[in-house]
């Protein structure tokens, strides 16, 4: 069995290149069209002249037949005296026939009193113009006979016969003509073909290499291919798909870290907790104070990793089934969920609810996003302080406010408090319970059903969280 060279194969590919097809298929299809072209161009000019032809010869025989048909005797001397008068009838051979087609007169004399049954002459006979000719040689070879009509009845016909070079030459040269033009065309739409099948094919290319080193993991490939096209189109969105990318990456990695470095800690305090317990003699009081230490960390590396998931959910699942719903409900619902915890930390809840606030929501995200802002509100507050929860409603928005007389937010950490895992009191938080993700959660939910966060705050004095919706006046169920 024979192998295929590497240069052989190569060759072979090459043959299925986009590049090769679009030429052949440019190719193929203007060679058609110049091949109809061709033909038609060809098809006319030989019509053009046959029509010319075809009027000038008929005109001869008419001419000849109107003065034979005034002859009392036809033979050879008296139409040869007639047909000498008319000097426009030039042709290579004229031969006139009786009714029976027996030849009266011939030019040439070689049918001279014999039967010249000719298809033309028979359909002269009958009473009928005739014209034929056909291209052979380099000549152009006409036929045409006419009927001589005596007192009503065919008495005879005229028949001539041209053989012209000159518009065999005329058409030699129309037909060389247009095929040079053809040539030159084809080969004309070759070198267009190769040149924009080898500028397309480069463009594609550009393309393909930008997807092959993306494919490595380099988000930071940019696709320029030129041009106002489909193909610069396709490389706007795959530049734009790579920036997406790059981002999505890059969020991704400082996710990971940060997920990393927050769950390392409680993971390390539980380590050392379970060192010290298993390497150290210790009384009860003490083991059961270091297992409850255990506990508390275990819970808080829970409560993050259910945070985590929630956040995960968030950007990685579309937006659920909406529907129209009151807020002031659910609002009153975490209220309930969250006042024991806010009387245990000394915290009063306050209410101040439109009851016409009608947003586009699932009841779930509604839930959470005042649950995480109330919650915050409540632990970074101090004893005998105040969250203030305020639904009101504008022209075309439901305004959401929660209150707290807490701390408060340096002005500094304003910008980064929806950042994940972003604490701006590490120690508080962490003795609190805060993983840092509670607001990116909130931020995220707010976003995917169209509304907006802001955050007010003054350091000492408290912190103002702003949620706004679209409103909508359809009349729901409240419950």
């Amino acid at each position: 069995m024979g192998t295929i060279s590497e240069s052989n194969s190569s060759r072979l590919r090459s043959y299925r290149t986009a590049q090769f097809h679009y030429t052949l298929t440019y190719i193929a299809i203007t060679a058609v069209v110049l091949v109809f072209l061709n033909l038609f161009c060809t098809r006319l000019s030989q019509r053009l002249f046959y029509e010319n032809k075809e009027s000038a010869m008929i005109e001869k025989c008419q001419l000849a037949s109107d003065e034979l048909s005034t002859l009392e005797v036809w033979n050879n001397a008296t139409v040869s005296g007639i047909l000498s008068q008319l000097e426009s009838l030039r042709a290579s051979r004229l031969l006139v026939t009786d009714s029976t087609g027996l030849c009266v007169y011939d030019s040439t004399g070689g049918a001279l009193n014999r039967f010249v049954l000719l298809p033309e002459i028979l359909t002269a006979c009958q009473g009928n113009d005739v014209f034929t000719w056909r291209y052979h040689n380099g000549a152009m070879i006409s036929r045409a006979a006419t009927p001589i009509v005596d007192f009503g009845s065919v008495a005879g016909c005229v028949y001539i016969t041209e053989y012209d070079t000159a518009q065999g030459a005329v058409i030699d040269l129309l037909l060389q003509t247009i095929l040079r033009v053809t040539l030159i065309l084809e080969l004309a739409v070759i070198l267009f073909s190769l040149i924009y099948a080898q500028h397309f094919s480069r463009r594609m290319r550009a393309i393909m290499d930008s997807m092959h080193i993306i494919q490595k993991g380099n988000y930071d490939q940019k696709v320029n291919v030129g041009g106002n096209d489909e193909l610069t189109l396709l490389a706007n969105e795959f530049n734009d798909l790579t920036e997406r990318l790059q981002t999505s990456e890059e969020k991704r990695r400082r996710f990971v870290s940060d997920a990393s470095h927050e769950l390392k800690t409680p993971l390390a305090s539980i380590k050392l907790l379970t060192d010290s317990i298993l390497q150290n003699d210790m009384d009860a009081d003490t083991m059961r104070e270091f297992v409850e230490d255990i506990g508390s960390e275990a819970e808080r590396l829970n409560r993050m990793t259910a945070k985590l998931l929630s956040l995960t959910r968030v950007d990685g699942q579309p937006l659920p089934e909406t529907e129209l719903i009151r807020m002031a409900p659910t609002i009153r619902q975490v209220a309930k969920m969250l006042k024991p915890v806010a009387e245990k930390s000394g915290v009063t809840l306050e209410l101040n609810l439109d009851e016409d606030s009608t947003v586009l929501i699932t009841r779930d995200d509604l839930y959470q996003i005042v649950f995480n802002l109330m919650e915050n509100g409540i632990k970074y507050n101090r004893p005998g302080g105040t969250v203030t929860v305020t639904l009101s409603r504008g022209m075309d928005l439901a305004r959401l406010t929660v209150t707290d007389t807490g701390m408060g937010i340096p002005e500094e950490a304003l910008s980064h408090i929806f950042e994940r895992f972003y604490r701006v009191d590490k120690a508080r938080s962490r003795q609190t319970g805060g993983s840092g993700l509670g607001l990116a959660i909130v931020r995220a939910i707010v976003s995917r059903n169209r509304g907006e966060i802001q955050v007010d705050s003054q350091e000492g004095a408290g912190t103002r969280f702003h949620v706004t919706f679209p409103i909508f006046d359809t009349e729901v169920d409240a419950t």
